[in-house]
């Protein structure tokens, strides 16, 4: 099972996979979160990788009380595939 490392200090959840690293980039804005950017190298896509960290870091935004705004496209398409993580999606 890949282990999913989060940095709260940078910002960003990730994993290595065959040598590569995949991430997924966030900042926080008062009660939200802002999901931006998520990246996994081609010679580890096709994984499903970007799914498992956009669940970790959508578990933690819920352990933590915030909500998502998710704008990167990856993010913002997971979630509308996964009804159980609409009550994160911030207003607005």
């Amino acid at each position: 099972m890949t282990q999913i490392v989060h940095d709260d200090g940078a910002g960003q959840f990730w994993l290595q996979e065959d040598g590569y690293q995949a991430s997924l980039h966030y900042r926080k804005e008062c009660k939200n979160v802002v999901i931006f950017r998520t990246h996994v190298p081609a010679e580890i896509g096709g994984r499903g990788l970007a799914g498992k960290l956009t669940e970790a870091a959508l578990q933690w935004a819920r352990a933590e009380g915030l909500q998502v705004n998710p704008q990167c496209s990856y993010v913002d398409s997971w979630m509308k595939r996964h009804a159980e993580y609409a009550d994160l999606l911030a207003s607005g």
